[in-house]
């Protein structure tokens, strides 16, 4: 006979394992100006999604989607710039802890960009979270593959998620596509009969809320003058072949047409291009007709190689690869003022009316390298 206290221990035990927090949670943005936040968050089984939030813990407002889902993505209105917001987020008995992030500032914008999360083996971000950020920005491959045995598609990204959980509920993050992003099946040693990469994107694309399209996008910081420019860039000489990661990338394609009816738009002092591959091999397999555009901007930034470097291109455009992983072969450009085998990110510090500043750091926190970037002069 089971003993009365048994099936009181295990009710409770039941009980408490229904009632556990939600703790993996992720901030983003869905549209192209920061007026409105997402929130987002899984949950083991489908429910409905509240977001209550505020300007202290006392919280006070609510935002709630009736429909049941396990993937949750919530907009919450930034109301006025500066400060920081609270939140919690509930789904049925599900709930979290307060959390908090910061609002984007009048005076000073810090922002981070990464390279290479996926094969990175740095755990320790305590350099990079004292640096404050208002925004994390990624150059792809923010996950090794979709097909790692427990880390089948959106797992993969639930794992990133749940290797840095304060950072992610604190932060916003803005990821761009690598090739990795979308493997399917290992690559190989030459192309197979079936698809290695998901050209769509279709996980990374339901898991993370991103502005536009979301394998190409671009955010607006009106505040501070800067737009960044997000395109799916990478691998590109296997395009055509079952190793095609991106979209098409030529004179007709959706995606350069785009990104060059942008740019003539852009009126912004401060526009950053991110791409997820070399430049030089742009260069040469479009003959330029990237670069004409990349140029008009203020700097172009990638995540292809493992390591820091910063070039100035003909047109005197400035170059960045910034990469987490920092000990990969050492394919430094031809134009190369600056080169560090060393994990490392980028920051971003703006100051309104002053040139934007650019540092390479390592993960000790340490500054590798310095520049300074005018604002353009606009179209």
């Amino acid at each position: 006979m089971i003993r009365l206290s048994a099936v009181l221990a295990l009710t409770l035990s039941v009980a408490s394992l229904q009632a556990a927090p939600i703790e993996r949670l992720w901030l983003s943005h869905a549209f192209e100006t920061p007026n409105q936040l997402v929130v987002n968050w899984e949950t083991e089984t489908p429910s409905d999604s509240t977001v209550e939030f505020g300007a202290s813990e006392a919280l006070g407002t609510k935002v709630h989607r009736d429909e049941k889902v396990t993937l949750h993505h919530v907009e919450i209105p930034l109301a006025s710039p500066g400060g920081r917001y609270h939140y919690r987020v509930r789904s049925g008995e599900e709930t979290s802890a307060i959390h908090s992030f910061k609002g984007y500032p009048k005076d000073e914008l810090r922002i981070v960009i990464v390279g290479d999360w996926g094969y990175s083996k740095v755990t320790d971000f305590s350099a990079l979270m004292k640096d404050d950020p208002h925004l994390i920005i990624s150059a792809g491959d923010n996950v090794a593959s979709l097909h790692e045995k427990g880390r089948e598609g959106m797992k993969a990204f639930s794992a990133l998620i749940a290797s840095q959980p304060a950072l992610f509920r604190s932060i916003p993050f803005m990821p761009i596509l690598g090739n990795h992003d979308r493997e399917i099946t290992p690559r190989g040693p030459k192309p197979p009969e079936h698809p290695v990469y998901d050209v769509e994107a279709q996980a990374y694309r339901e898991f993370f809320a991103l502005p536009g399209d979301e394998w190409k996008w671009h955010l607006d910081l009106p505040e501070f003058d800067i737009r960044f420019i997000a395109l799916d860039l990478q691998h590109i000489s296997d395009f055509g072949s079952t190793w095609q990661t991106c979209h098409p990338f030529d004179a007709q394609s959706e995606q350069f047409l785009w990104y060059r009816d942008l740019m003539g738009q852009s009126s912004q002092g401060f526009v950053f291009t991110l791409i997820n591959e070399k430049q030089t091999a742009v260069e040469s397999q479009t003959k330029g007709l990237w670069h004409e555009w990349f140029s008009k901007g203020s700097a172009l930034i990638s995540g292809f190689g493992y390591f820091a470097d910063r070039a100035e291109l003909k047109s005197g455009l400035p170059y960045y690869n910034t990469c987490l992983k920092g000990d990969g072969s050492p394919y430094k450009d031809p134009r190369s003022k600056f080169f560090a085998q060393q994990d490392n990110y980028l920051l971003l510090t703006l100051r309104r009316g002053q040139p934007v500043t650019i540092q390479f750091k390592n993960l000790k926190g340490e500054v590798l390298d310095t520049t300074h970037i005018e604002k353009r002069v606009k179209p």
